[in-house]
């Protein structure tokens, strides 16, 4: 390693120290150059305070939900191939799904029939018959585990585009278990919007009344009684469970003001499935009711007047204008493969969020002090050249934390402490080598170099070991964990740029200006 440095090997080293100097500002200063499009470290939960929730996804439900689905798919086939039965039940602790068939002697057909239904997974469901003649379709346990996974997974990336349509800053949302989505909303004091719209499922489906008033008070087979939205709006409604269209199928949603009544309302658009399926129903069915249901809930039962052919809808029910919102906002993000129940919650208040900057800010100024009186005492004007260094290391992780806009916690600033400290040790190997080699009897320019020479490789394979296990532990670590993680690694790469090239760059200038025939180490 020669003790040279170009003009440009200069410059780079002393620019890249300035971009990140320029790249700190906003940290410090509001809007210093409003024009620029500037970026800053974000305060996690336990600096800025906010809102904590542990969610649980109801996965009883999911069990509930497929075996409908299934009913109705055993309904479809049997009548299809033109076979009857009789007292279809569901069994959600049991995850069957079983009948008796009309006649004995289509048993064998029907399981044929049966047998042909699809599989969301391979040998998702099995089909059999029973000794007393009926005939059972029963989930398989592993089906139902990976629909669980799915399930979560699905519910946390719905989970953030419905948090991220608020407008919330930098949400922190992680699984916790096998059912479980915690969800961090820093600088939110008050998360009753946010409970509702994620504690609503925003299931939406679309089907036919049943117009037989003698299920209005007793529903038969295939038909459920559901409660209208808004209290007040009547009795509840005979709804076929058929869904003739499914809410998966719209594209987008708004909320608008309806021209002619000047009430609130939302607008949808189905797709090209969603679009043939609402134009094939509302053909087929003029003159009857069609429900618009919303997690078992009826929000308006319209007649069809005429066919509905474009693929545009719009559902008046009552709404305001933060209601209206909030539903549009749920149907772009999905509905929840499953309801979501919060069943933890804690607020973090911004006195208690000052406390602990104020306390970490106090522990890192007390150490990156110390650290710099123990270098200036021990290495002289090599230790004060090392604090530069040191200065220009902790300048440079805010900086790049603040370009990729990450989120500071606790752990985190921890992690910065940590790093200074690993920094300054790198510099007192270099110093101690440099020692070693003066005692040896070499001159100052052969005593520098031959310092970093034999330091610089130690240096380096230990940062390499420690950058190699913070990468894992930010890969496969969550919330708190993730933060130490990542402020560890920047400072790792940010310590051998200011060590091995800053450091060096400002002894190799002192010794070209002054030529001394002794090093102050």
């Amino acid at each position: 390693m020669r003790m040279y440095y170009s003009r440009l090997k200069m410059a780079s080293v002393l620019g890249v120290c300035l971009l990140g100097l320029l790249l700190c500002l906003p940290n410090g200063l509001r809007n210093p150059f409003p024009s620029m499009p500037w970026r800053q470290i974000h305060l996690g939960l336990d600096l800025r305070g906010g809102s904590y929730l542990l969610m649980q996804v109801d996965l009883q439900s999911l069990t509930h939900d497929r075996l409908q689905t299934l009913a109705d798919s055993t309904r479809e086939a049997l009548l299809k191939s033109q076979l009857g039965y009789r007292n279809i039940t569901t069994n959600a602790e049991a995850g069957t799904v079983s009948f008796t068939p009309r006649d004995p002697s289509e048993t064998e057909a029907d399981l044929a029939a049966l047998n042909k239904l699809p599989r969301v997974v391979p040998n998702e469901f099995s089909v059999q018959k029973q000794d007393s003649g009926g005939i059972v379709l029963t989930l398989s346990p592993e089906a139902l585990k990976a629909r669980a996974r799915e399930a979560v997974t699905q519910s946390i990336e719905i989970v953030r585009r419905r948090i991220d349509a608020t407008g919330a800053v930098d949400p922190e949302i992680t699984r916790q278990g096998d059912d479980r989505i915690v969800v961090e909303l820093p600088g939110v004091s008050d998360p009753e919007r946010i409970k509702t719209l994620l504690g609503t499922t925003a299931k939406m489906t679309f089907r036919l009344v049943d117009p037989n008033p003698a299920h209005a008070t007793a529903a038969s087979p295939g038909v459920s009684l559901l409660p209208m939205s808004s209290e007040g709006d009547g009795p509840p409604l005979p709804v076929y469970d058929h869904v003739d269209v499914d809410g998966t199928d719209l594209t987008n949603a708004g909320a608008v003001i309806d021209s002619q009544t000047g009430e609130w309302a939302v607008t949808f658009t189905f797709d090209s499935v969603g679009t043939h399926a609402f134009s094939t129903v509302t053909q087929a069915n003029v003159g009857r009711r069609f429900a618009i249901v919303l997690d078992n809930k009826v929000i308006e039962a319209p007649v069809i007047r005429s066919p509905i052919t474009g693929g545009n809808g719009q559902i008046t029910g009552g709404f305001d204008a933060q209601k209206a919102t909030d539903l549009a906002l749920m149907l772009r993000a999905g509905a929840l493969p499953a309801p979501l129940s919060v069943i933890e919650q804690h607020t973090i208040g911004p006195s208690l969020g000052a406390d602990s900057i104020k306390a970490g800010m106090l522990s890192l100024a007390a150490g990156f002090m110390l650290v710099i009186l123990f270098m200036a005492l021990f290495y002289g004007r090599f230790g004060w050249y090392a604090n530069i260094a040191l200065l220009a290391n902790l300048v440079l992780m805010v900086a790049i934390l603040s370009l990729f806009e990450a989120t500071l916690t606790l752990p985190g600033m921890a992690g910065m402490l940590l790093t200074l400290g690993m920094a300054v040790d790198a510099n007192i190997l270099i110093n101690e080598r440099i020692r070693e080699e003066v005692a040896r009897g070499r001159t100052p320019l052969a005593a520098m170099q031959a310092g970093f020479e034999r330091a610089t490789s130690t240096i380096v394979d230990s940062n390499a070991t420690a950058l190699l296990a913070h990468v894992m532990l930010f890969v496969f670590g969550t919330g708190p964990v993730r933060g130490f993680a990542l402020t560890i690694t920047i400072g790792i790469v940010t310590t051998l740029f200011t060590t091995l090239l800053l450091s060096r760059l400002l002894m190799v200038r002192w010794y070209a200006r002054t030529r001394p025939t002794s090093l102050p180490v």
